[in-house]
């Protein structure tokens, strides 16, 4: 299953700019996906919490990006970290230049 969960990840995050793995109730998830409202960005979310696979693919999050809280944002492929690093990629201008393209 672990492979499988793996490939799940590797083809979420390839076919979609923005991917966010969250839980519904979390705050920081929340933010994470309200800044993405905030420069109209399409995005693409999967809860954990609402999936039966959801703390599989946490964990197999943890050993692709080295931790295990959510939100695990990924633009174009590459984890850019949680929902406190994207607004700050935000409130310092950062975040747009890596929506481009």
């Amino acid at each position: 299953m672990a492979a499988e969960i793996q490939q799940f990840i590797k083809s979420a995050v390839a076919q979609d700019k923005v991917v966010v793995f969250s839980k519904s109730y979390c705050p920081y998830c929340t933010l994470a996906k309200n800044v993405f409202s905030k420069v109209n960005q399409p995005i693409q979310v999967y809860e954990l919490d609402q999936r039966e696979d959801g703390d599989a693919i946490q964990d197999t999050l943890y050993q692709i990006t080295g931790f295990r809280t959510v939100p695990q944002v990924f633009i174009n492929g590459n984890c850019v970290g949680g929902g406190s690093d994207v607004d700050k990629l935000y409130k310092t201008g950062k975040l747009e230049p890596l929506l481009i393209g």
